[in-house]
């Protein structure tokens, strides 16, 4: 750690539920945070998802620092027990806390660059003693350079969705049908954008709890309009097994399970189509202007009118081209942190606890944290990155004994195999790349067992 520069703020990128828990950790060990936000308001990404709730409750998405931060401002914690919806979760918390941190926090600032102090990512001489470089565009057009002691990146991967094609790049035709295609759940309560789905066929492409959620809000549409021609094809890379729908009454988030149930209930009524082993090579324009989806193996889907693609979400590393990372080759997630969240290994709870040291990089002083920090991989809580910025604000701090006690028991699925941990759109991935068994059309038929009133968030990987 860069002892040289204590006089210098830590800069936080990105004013969302970690950037903010990690302010306040540094706030409350006597250090100056400086955080900085592209968006014009705390949570700037939750509130593009305001519309959905979150699996957990309100005790398991406040951090302990921001707690402590907050209560001489008269806040008060909203019932534990309760689930709130995004746009509880950046009104009631978030943004308070913005306000707790004032001063500490930018708004419209966009980082475009971080480096070391006269050293780009090849000079070795002194480098571990320059502060670092952090360049920023703000909303009004103006540039700044300034410098920090540390650089904790929690501006997540919400900006970086995944594509439709089953490669990992876009699709052929991906680009020039973005008008017919959304990459988030669309909120149906909204009239224009209910206006946009009812009575149309509508092709849901994922296999995470952002693809059940759409599927669900889509079914709940198709009853309220009694049919009229509103259905949805979901289109899975992989097959139907019996961890597709997640963990249901097993686990131990009970709406990340419910919601599981609430998706195979519109499977199951008909208001779905499941296609599976389809991985999208192209989308086309069909000659009644719908849209074709064509599959690697040379099958098709005809009559699409809208398409919503929910097949996660990427880190942008861009902004870090000068700072020397260690990040795995498949999951671009640090180094020491990847075996830990590989989704081959990893789907029912067994993320163990980890902090400053699974975050570390060659660039002493740099750490991602969050949602980024997991790169491409799922299995991501709101706990997971406040112990994250508590042990990496420690380590800063030089308080290694508290730095390595890192203790955080994560809830399981109930599955293997299938989904995993999240609670954020943004955590939830769709698993590409796992196994696809021979592809078919399905029509499931049984009625789900229970199904949930208010959709919530999460995803997955590979079923058999």
């Amino acid at each position: 750690m860069n002892t040289s520069t204590p006089e210098l703020p830590v800069v936080v990128i990105g004013a969302g539920p970690v950037g903010l828990a990690a302010a306040a950790h540094l706030t409350d060990r006597g250090l100056t945070p400086l955080v900085l936000e592209a968006g014009p308001a705390a949570g700037a990404a939750v509130r593009e998802w305001s519309h959905v709730r979150l699996f957990s409750t309100w005790a398991e998405l406040t951090d302990p620092a921001a707690e402590k931060l907050l209560a001489p401002t008269g806040w008060s914690k909203p019932d534990p027990g309760s689930y709130p919806s995004g746009g509880d979760w950046a009104e009631q918390y978030l943004e308070p806390l913005a306000d707790a941190l004032a001063g500490h926090v930018r708004f419209g600032a966009r980082v475009t660059g971080v480096s070391r102090a006269g050293r780009d990512r090849v000079v070795d001489a002194d480098r571990a003693t320059q502060p670092f470089v952090v360049q920023v565009s703000h909303a009004d057009g103006r540039e700044e350079q300034l410098l920090a002691r540390a650089v904790i990146d929690a501006s997540g991967t919400w900006t970086t969705p995944g594509p439709a094609g089953g490669s990992g790049l876009p699709a052929l035709g991906e680009r020039t049908a973005a008008d017919r295609i959304t990459y988030r759940v669309p909120d149906l309560k909204d009239p224009a954008v209910r206006a946009r789905y009812a009575g149309r066929r509508t092709a849901v492409i994922g296999s995470g709890a952002s693809a059940f959620t759409a599927l669900a809000s889509l079914a709940d549409l198709a009853r309220a309009e009694h049919g009229h021609g509103t259905k949805a094809v979901w289109v899975l890379r992989r097959g139907i097994s019996g961890a597709t729908f997640g963990g249901g009454a097993s686990d131990e988030l009970p709406a990340r399970g419910a919601l599981g149930l609430t998706a195979k209930a519109a499977v199951d009524e008909g208001h779905a189509d499941a296609v599976t082993g389809f991985r999208t090579a192209a989308i086309e324009h069909g000659p009644d202007d719908r849209l074709v989806l064509l599959a690697e193996d040379g099958r098709r889907l005809d009559g699409i009118d809208e398409l919503i693609v929910l097949t996660g979400f990427r880190p942008d590393l861009s902004f870090l081209s000068e700072i020397r990372l260690g990040l795995d080759d498949r999951l671009q997630a640090p180094v020491g942190l990847a075996p830990l969240i590989d989704p081959n290994q990893h789907s029912c709870g067994t993320v163990y606890p980890h902090g400053h040291r699974e975050l570390a990089h060659p660039e002493q002083g740099v750490y991602l944290v969050g949602m980024k920090s997991y790169g491409r991989a799922p299995t991501f809580l709101a706990l997971t990155g406040y112990e994250q910025v508590r042990s990496v604000v420690a380590a800063i701090a030089g308080d290694l004994e508290s730095a390595d006690r890192v203790e955080l028991t994560l809830p399981e699925t109930g599955v293997c195999g299938g989904a995993g941990l999240f609670d954020t759109p943004e955590a939830d991935q769709d698993a590409g790349g796992c196994c696809a068994p021979a592809p078919q059309l399905v029509q499931l038929g049984a009625p789900a067992a229970a199904t949930a009133g208010e959709q919530s968030t999460t995803g997955g990987c590979c079923g058999s």
